[in-house]
This record gives C-alpha cells, structure tokens and sequence, in this order.
C-alpha cells in the first residue's frame, strides 16, 4: 500500500468533470484507489462517491493505493492532479 497527500490547487477541485476523469484513471488499474478528506474515505473507482467528496480548491486529500500496480497507478494520478489546471 502507498499513498499520497494531495492539494487541491485548481479552481474547481474535483467537480463533475474532474471527477469523472479520475475515476477513468483510477479505473484502469487493478489495484484498489482510495481517496480520503476529512475522515471520509471512499472508493476512487466510484463516480458518486468521488462527487460526494466534494474536495475543493485548497483542501488536502489522501490518495490511497493498494495492489499490483500501485506505483504505476499512483504516478499516474499524481499527473492528474498535477495537469487539473489544463482540465477547467
């Protein structure tokens, strides 16, 4: 298991469009994506429970991966977050 804390630096945090996005990247791996804000943590792979996150702009989150792939996986939401600015 790895896991990363992330800043939410773009305007719109993890909107609907954004959110869609990470969960297709979270999807393509097998290994499990959590995602944690304010003692809530739900499934990276799961559309509504990413929206219901409502991670905005300035807030942290900890992404959480465990499985086969997980440093792929994690690098490549880490590139995500990083490219968010590009995606408003």
């Amino acid at each position: 298991m790895i896991q990363k804390l992330i800043e939410m630096e773009n305007d719109s945090g993890l909107h609907s469009r954004t959110a869609a996005l990470f969960v297709q990247i979270c999807s393509k791996y097998k290994s499990e994506v959590h995602i944690e804000k304010d003692d809530f943590k739900i499934n990276g792979k799961s559309i509504m429970g990413v929206m219901a996150l409502g991670a905005a702009r300035g807030e942290t989150v900890n992404i959480i991966v465990d499985g086969p792939d997980q440093e792929e996986a994690l690098e490549d939401i880490i590139l995500f977050f990083k490219n968010l600015d590009n995606l408003d």
